[in-house]
């Protein structure tokens, strides 16, 4: 629930945590009420997320944050995860509204960030909207990355701007 309380503190009037994982969802509500016990606009969602966009309705949020877990632990794993990614930003662009933001992360290490590049603009591209990149993600000092084990960078995300 990392990202909704961000949300929360920076004034969100709406925040929605989904996750498959009722443990996950259980952690996102009681973290969001140990920071802002008065804030009550907080909804968990215990669902497949890619259900949970399917049903929701098309230009729905301002702010979406696309957060998967590793879809590719192993090289072998990289077609069926290039194709969950694609799938996942393009309901998540879909859901977007016009001038709205879509952060998008992966953390699977045999996926580079160039592939996750090219399968986000796939995405924007196959859902006919314009995305715009503000900004580039990346994992912070404390997860050096080895030159021998590039796949040691396996934190990137985009801060993507959706006209």
């Amino acid at each position: 629930g990392g990202f909704s309380v961000y949300a929360a503190a920076g004034g969100a009037k709406e925040v929605v945590s989904a996750d498959i994982s009722k443990d996950a969802s259980e952690m996102a509500d009681k973290n969001v009420k140990l920071n802002f016990a008065e804030y009550e606009n907080h909804q968990t969602v215990t669902e497949d997320c890619f259900a949970y966009l399917k049903n929701m309705p098309e230009n729905y949020f301002d702010i979406l944050v696309l957060d998967p877990p590793a879809f590719a632990k192993t090289a072998q794993n990289v077609p069926n995860a290039s194709r969950g990614y694609k799938e996942i930003n393009m309901w998540g662009f879909k859901k977007v509204k016009k001038g709205g933001l879509v952060f998008t992360f992966s953390c699977s290490g045999s996926v580079d960030r160039d592939l996750f590049r090219k399968i986000v603009f796939g995405a924007a591209a196959d859902v006919g909207r314009n995305v715009r990149i503000i900004h580039q993600l990346t994992q912070p000092i404390d997860h050096p990355i080895n030159i021998y084990h590039p796949e040691g960078e396996y934190l990137k995300g985009l801060v993507l701007y959706v006209e």
